[in-house]
């Protein structure tokens, strides 16, 4: 197996919900130095400031979870010869997935991402962003087929396409497909009940109108 912490750093750039939890335990078991993402970056990205996700980015070599999709532009410039990652699943299942995952409680970090901070009521919003990412990630790799794995881990992708990617030998262990969410019918439908109203103030003040505060 090729010495992990002398590879080039690997940052996944799929949205959250996309199995990052999977892909995060997939880097250790490989043996990479981790670094996920977190509400502890959003100040200073609001701001423009790009210097702890750097700072974070030289201490480790490989990541997954927001922020990280929202400046792969900024790390591949600032660490050439690095390899993305990103992963994607079905985008119905991804938003419902997302709905009941994330609710209607505002969250900066969907705020930073999605320009509003729930996806309950702000479906629309959310798919059309999620949409985007991928559509620019794309587009931005589509001349470097050698630095962007594109992968559906929800689908069946495992081992095979990740070690192939990375240049790593397959480890002795089943692929870490991480359990799905389990949400419970009363769950459900306290979010449908809160789509609802928000999809009707919604058209009462106008579509695009952010209703959720950070």
């Amino acid at each position: 197996m090729s010495n992990t912490l002398a590879s080039p750093k690997v940052f996944g750039i799929g949205f959250q919900k996309t199995a990052t939890t999977t892909l995060c335990t997939a880097f250790r078991i490989l043996g990479y130095k981790m670094e996920g993402g977190g509400k502890r970056f959003v100040p200073a990205l609001r701001n423009g400031d790009l210097t702890p996700i750097f700072e974070a980015a030289d201490r480790n070599n490989a990541f997954e979870d927001n922020p990280w999709p929202l400046f792969y532009r900024e790390l591949d410039d600032r660490y050439p010869g690095s390899k993305f990652i990103l992963t994607i699943r079905d985008e119905q299942d991804w938003l419902q997935s997302v709905v009941n995952h994330l609710g209607f409680l505002p969250d900066p970090m969907q705020k930073l991402v999605y320009g509003v901070g729930f996806p309950v009521g702000f479906e629309d919003v959310f798919l059309e962003r999620y949409r985007r990412h991928n559509r620019e990630v794309l587009e931005y790799f589509k001349d470097r087929p050698d630095d962007l794995l594109v992968v559906d881990f929800c689908a069946g992708a495992g081992w095979d396409e990740l070690c192939g990617f990375l240049g790593h030998d397959i480890p002795e262990r089943d692929f870490p497909h991480s359990f799905k969410g389990i949400y419970t019918p009363r769950k459900r439908l306290s979010r449908r009940m809160v789509g609802a109203l928000i999809h009707g103030a919604r058209r009462l003040v106008g579509r695009g109108a952010p209703l959720d505060q950070p």
